[in-house]
């Protein structure tokens, strides 16, 4: 029997008897980062929950409609679906997922695009939240999403994925809730690339990265070029008979305690490492732990880890993440990746890309995440 339940969603406690609920769903993958772009087919997409792109009627469609309804079962679902039918747009409404792999179909209703001026953006987002809120209700960690109203229901894609991101990422900051969202795109990353902003395009094409390269290794060894990092060996050179070792070779006592004593004061000198140089860059911004780490897409479990560990190394990903939610200059930035190691490198689509990002002064993660999805390279945040 469905029950009702507010903010404008329902989820279904209890389904019609002939048909099962799947009461265990698979383990899934767990996403690296609360909120990530993917590529490819949404019904394999590892997660607790699958959202459909549904109309009013919950009635089987084409498009990603119609691959879930295949993948879970089509008469499972539409009898489903007609026991909590119909659901408003800008709503969303949970059923057993049957024969797929996650725990169960959270159906939200998305707008038909008319003009831009009759609610389609607020109406888009509202089936975004939700559908969040749905997910939150039923205990899932991780939902995929497809681009809603961006197929049949013709909203600019564009436009489309300007409203998910944005309604998405304000859930997860609204309500600090721990969800992982995935956000599964159809499109080839290359056709984000006309949406980009055109300076970013100059500067590539500027800074001569070959973009083209994979997104874990910069151009020299993507290219096989490991020349500067293992130079061919030298000839052999004849050896030389070993040398005579004098009588007061050895370093005198006093000697070796000067040099403890040096190697004392320079460790004494040492640097600040990165957790306590970034936990003083949020002191000196007055920020809440919260504020940075949803601006740095990162889950409030892993920033805790920074926070607790003086000796925490992170991933080159995460200091620029960082770096970007806390709005670093150029010159800043490049001192918390030294901290941790790293150095932007000019090989690197991802490195100049993000360094582009910074010099512009646009600090927004998700526009940057968009970016380095486009030239299929890994996503901030962690």
């Amino acid at each position: 029997m469905p029950g009702a339940g507010g903010g404008g969603f329902r989820v279904l406690l209890r389904r019609p008897q002939s048909v099962t609920m799947q009461t265990s769903p698979m383990p899934s993958e767990r996403s690296p980062m609360p909120f990530q772009l993917r590529h490819g087919d949404l019904t394999e997409t590892p997660a607790d929950a699958l959202v459909n792109a549904a109309n009013e009627r919950l009635a089987p469609g084409g498009g990603v409609c119609g691959a879930i309804f295949e993948a879970a079962g089509p008469a499972e679902l539409d009898a489903a679906c007609r026991a909590v039918a119909p659901c408003p747009t800008g709503s969303a409404v949970a059923t057993p997922a049957f024969r797929l792999p996650v725990g169960h179909v959270i159906h939200a209703v998305g707008p038909r695009w008319q003009d831009g001026r009759h609610g389609e953006r607020e109406l888009l987002a509202s089936a975004y939240r939700s559908a969040l809120a749905v997910a939150s209700s039923l205990g899932d960690r991780s939902v995929a999403f497809p681009l809603i109203s961006a197929g049949i229901y013709g909203m600019p894609r564009e436009t489309a994925l300007e409203v998910a991101t944005e309604a998405i990422t304000g859930y997860l900051a609204d309500t600090d809730d721990s969800l992982e969202v995935s956000l599964v795109l159809l499109d080839e990353p290359a056709a984000l690339r006309r949406t980009l902003p055109p300076g970013l395009t100059a500067y590539l094409a500027e800074q001569g990265v070959d973009v083209g390269s994979s997104p874990d290794l910069d151009r020299s060894m993507a290219s096989g070029d490991t020349g500067a990092f293992f130079p061919q060996a030298a000839p052999a050179m004849p050896q030389a008979a070993p040398c005579a070792t004098p009588r007061d070779a050895a370093v005198p006592p006093k000697r070796r305690h000067s040099v403890k004593d040096l190697l004392s004061r320079r460790l004494a000198s040492l640097d600040k490492g990165f957790s306590d140089t970034l936990l003083d860059l949020i002191d000196e911004r007055g920020l809440a732990d919260s504020a940075v780490y949803h601006r740095a897409n990162m889950s409030r479990q892993h920033f805790s880890k920074i926070r607790s560990n003086p000796d925490y190394r992170p991933g080159k990903p995460t200091v620029l993440a960082l770096a970007v939610a806390l709005e670093l200059p150029l010159a800043q930035a490049e001192t918390l990746l030294a901290r941790a190691g790293y150095a932007f490198s000019p090989s690197s689509a991802a490195d100049v890309i993000v360094r582009w990002f910074i010099e512009e002064g646009r600090y927004d993660i998700f526009e940057i995440n968009e970016a380095l999805y486009a030239y299929d390279q890994r996503l901030l945040g962690a």
